[in-house]
């Protein structure tokens, strides 16, 4: 990460995401040298059409994702993906479904989901994507495809 300015992240906790998993994902955000400004409950009520995260990170994605491609920070990365995959691994009372961790820039909105069970390869382009190709989000991993896509923006043109 740039020494300059450190990144600063807000992470929104839905009710349901354990404590211990707040915790663990600033560890491990503080790990890539972003420090976590605040950290919050989600208030119970959301529209239909809401995204169902658990943990909705809010910082500085272009940079954030940029400084994670440097050797140093390879092994908090690993972790980093770690606690995506325990956390966006678990599901909401009664529905069984797993619910993601979304990344938010913190300038335009754009998210990018990080689903618990993503490949390798996704993690792997996700260091290298140049958020500016997108206008609308969210960014899912197209596993067919086998990239990063915004099914917003391509409806769009």
């Amino acid at each position: 990460m740039p020494d300059a300015l450190p990144l600063r992240a807000e992470l929104l906790l839905d009710q349901e995401a354990p404590e211990a998993l707040g915790q663990d994902l600033v560890a491990a955000l503080e790990g890539l040298g972003v420090r976590t400004a605040r950290v919050r409950r989600a208030v119970d009520h959301r529209g239909a059409g809401d995204l169902p995260w658990l943990v909705l990170a809010s910082l500085p994605l272009q940079a954030f994702l940029s400084g994670l491609g440097a050797e140093a920070v390879r092994d908090a990365y690993v972790s980093f993906k770690g606690v995506v995959r325990r956390g966006a691994g678990r599901t909401a009372a009664g529905d069984g479904a797993p619910r993601p961790l979304v990344l938010q820039d913190a300038r335009s909105g754009l998210s990018i989901v990080l689903e618990p069970d993503l490949p390798a390869e996704a993690y792997e382009q996700l260091l290298g994507i140049d958020l500016a190709e997108f206008h609308v989000g969210p960014l899912h991993y197209d596993r067919q495809l086998g990239r990063w896509r915004s099914e917003l923006d391509e409806a769009a043109g």
